[in-house]
């Protein structure tokens, strides 16, 4: 098999892209046209399992970015329920709360990061 660094064959390329379409190595190989077996032999290797580690990596960092897009809106809409008159007190309530809740969480990520940056700081002088 490949080191890590090298090219995929196509069959792995095509195996990769199954493995993140399907919910398990059954449906994978068969989507892909590769067997079962094959298929775990190459996540065992270590150019091969870091292909697809990138692969998934990938896929994560694109569904962050299709969250971030829509915060805007997400707050936009608790903020309209909890300062809906009209709305139901359980639903401006539970509004409240997710605001107050993910407030508290961005806040403690923001000193958390702080602290990180200070740590590498510290680690680079």
């Amino acid at each position: 098999m490949k080191g890590h660094g090298e090219k995929l064959s196509r069959n792995q390329e095509r195996v990769i892209v199954a493995l993140l379409n399907h919910t398990s190595v059954a449906k994978a190989s068969g989507a892909a046209g590769i067997g079962e077996v094959t298929i775990y032999r190459w996540l065992k290797d270590d150019g091969f399992n870091s292909a697809y580690r990138d692969a998934r990596r990938q896929v994560v960092q694109q569904g962050i970015v299709q969250i971030q897009k829509s915060i805007a809106a997400a707050v936009t809409t608790l903020t309209g329920i909890m300062e809906d008159q009209e709305a139901p007190a359980s639903s401006r309530v539970s509004a409240a709360k997710t605001i107050l809740e993910i407030g508290i969480k961005a806040t403690e990520f923001e000193a958390l990061e702080e602290k990180v940056d200070e740590l590498e700081k510290m680690i680079k002088t």
